[in-house]
């Protein structure tokens, strides 16, 4: 059986998880459902109150005139940034290297609407004002995303953003946030949702990430950019007949967890000291600004998963599942802190952490 297997297997069978809100299964969904009057009507292609309710106390959350909820943020980006080209009559955008839309969409912007992209700033930090001032060529929309999830979540500084939004607007350059998991770094801001958002021309926001719901995201912006989001919706087919076993989780799990972000940081910041004070371990950013960081073992894929492994038997502490490897001497994992972190008892945590030490020194 390779470490791989052994990793994995070995996290399922622990006691506490360091990471997430626990395990997505059937109860994520009956949770959300409890007190849901059986003979509530449902959605019927985007229209209905359910979906018109959740859109309207999204906008008003966000600070934007109205919102759309798409299956996807997938679908809701790629639209929006085809709606910012064809209102200037030019099909090119600019994002980060390390963009969901650049890695993990197979292309579609480029295959599905021939958008050219113009990669910004260096893969191992976030766009600067100083990225962006220095485009050569002309524009449609930039793309941003809040925390960059590739990079450990880094973020820019709330100066930088307020800096790159007014030399967009002075530009006629639209910006668009990649808000996938915004209400994560609003404690770090010192910011409402509203006042990050202001600085935005759309903005899109996941609730299956920190949010914890099952999937479904929301587009936002001006009356007329909503308009014809939900155009494009039509055409991607998403407009499904029923959206509302979606609606109904991100709705609850909304009320439930954003005012919580807080809690999850300084979670996140308290468990990256720890993975900090470990041999051949560290993390990125060294310091979270949000409730998500990358850990780095400086040691080969193989003997990490090792390591962590006998760990994990030993304490019940599941630190991770899986390992990506970097180079041939070393790996890293994902961490995001949710409410399972608070559950675990901080002397289990310590003693994982001093065997954990222990082993990656020998």
């Amino acid at each position: 059986m390779s470490e791989t297997i052994r990793l994995k297997e070995s996290y399922n069978r622990t006691s506490y998880h360091l990471a997430g809100h626990g395990n997505r299964n059937i109860d994520v969904l009956k949770e959300a459902f409890h007190t849901v009057d059986g003979k509530t009507e449902s959605d019927m292609y985007g229209k209905g109150q359910i979906i018109e309710n959740f859109e309207a106390k999204m906008a008003r959350i966000l600070g934007t005139e109205t919102a759309v909820f798409f299956p996807s943020g997938t679908m809701a980006q790629q639209i929006a940034l085809r709606i910012w080209c064809d209102e200037k009559g030019l099909r090119k955008v600019a994002y980060h290297p390390l963009s969901h839309l650049e890695i993990h969409e197979e292309d579609g912007l480029k295959e599905l609407h021939q958008i050219e992209t113009i990669l910004l700033g260096e893969t191992d930090r976030v766009i600067t004002f100083e990225d962006i001032e220095n485009i050569k060529e002309d524009i449609s929309c930039i793309l941003l995303e809040l925390p960059q999830r590739e990079i450990g979540g880094q973020l820019p500084s709330f100066d930088s953003l307020k800096l790159i939004s007014a030399y967009c607007r002075e530009h006629s350059i639209k910006l668009h946030l990649d808000g996938a998991r915004l209400f994560e770094v609003l404690p770090y801001y010192g910011k409402s949702a509203a006042e990050v958002c202001a600085l935005f021309d759309s903005v899109y926001i996941s609730f299956y990430k920190g949010i914890g719901g099952i999937a479904g995201a929301i587009l936002a912006g001006t009356e007329e950019f909503i308009a014809q989001s939900k155009v494009w919706k039509r055409r991607y087919g998403g407009d499904l007949i029923s959206l509302y076993p979606y609606i109904i989780p991100a709705d609850y799990y909304v009320d439930q967890r954003p005012h919580k972000m807080d809690q999850y940081w300084k979670g996140a910041k308290e468990l990256a000291g720890y993975f900090n004070s470990c041999h051949g371990i560290s993390t990125v950013p060294l310091k979270p600004v949000s409730n998500m960081f990358h850990v780095h073992f400086h040691y080969a894929n193989e003997r990490a998963a090792a390591i962590l492994t006998e760990v994990q038997q030993a304490t019940g502490i599941g630190f991770t599942s899986y390992l990506v490897k970097i180079n041939e001497e070393s790996c890293y994992c994902e961490i995001s802190i949710g409410d399972l972190y608070k559950g675990i008892p901080k002397e289990n945590l310590r003693a994982a952490f001093k065997l954990l030490d222990e082993k990656m020194k020998q």
